[in-house]
């Protein structure tokens, strides 16, 4: 094969591939964009605002992100983690000693069943009602907070998401500019060098020489 037929078709080639990597990276940042609007526009709506921070609690205030955001309203993903994680979270654990929703459905329906099971003249029933109230209370505000906390995850993961597409898209638009290069300067090379030049051409070995024959007398 020709050199200048080799340049030709690897330039043409890497332009092909170096086209395809920049509409690879147009998709991946128009991904990036639209999970970035999408999550301030779905946070923004439900209007939630971080604690001023002269009304921070001491264990709140511990939290740097809460602190940073003290007083602003919610609309990005980080956001959404720090609220969730270092806001919800931190109130979820001391409405019932660290248990969760599920945790407390056990004791709850043994409550039932025992309250089901005891006597209405009982001593001990307007007892049991009371710690029905109280884990029925606290289901139901954990079963709201951690359905909340879920929900901002979920977003933070979305938005997440969408930066790691955004790396994407400018890594192979950085790509698709280096191959561009090296493309082009291969089409160059190409054109420049002459149409009879061979690639790699085979060696030609020299012929052995025959030694002289001798005559004898």
């Amino acid at each position: 094969m020709k050199r200048r037929t080799l340049d030709i078709i690897t330039g043409i080639g890497g332009l092909v591939i170096a086209t395809m990597l920049a509409v690879l990276g147009v998709v991946m940042l128009n991904n990036a964009s639209f999970a970035k609007s999408y999550v301030k526009t779905q946070l923004s709506e439900q209007h939630v605002v971080f604690t001023a921070k002269d009304k921070l609690t001491a264990e709140e205030a511990q939290s740097p992100c809460i602190v940073a955001n003290a007083g602003k309203a919610l609309t990005t993903g980080k956001q959404a983690e720090c609220y969730a994680n270092h806001y919800i979270g931190l109130h979820v654990q001391s409405v019932a000693k660290g248990k969760t929703y599920a945790d407390l459905g056990g004791p709850l329906f043994a409550l039932q069943a025992q309250i089901a099971a005891t006597k209405a003249n009982d001593p001990a029933l307007p007892d049991l009602q009371k710690q029905l109230a109280t884990i029925t209370a606290q289901r139901e505000t954990l079963f709201h907070g951690e359905t909340l906390r879920g929900l901002l995850l979920t977003s933070y993961g979305f938005s997440e998401m969408g930066a790691k597409a955004g790396q994407a898209g400018t890594v192979a638009f950085l790509g698709a500019g280096v191959l561009a290069l090296l493309a082009l300067a291969g089409l160059v090379h190409g054109v420049m060098t002459p149409a009879t030049e061979a690639f790699a051409p085979a060696e030609r070995k020299p012929r052995a020489r025959r030694a002289p024959a001798v005559v004898e007398a």
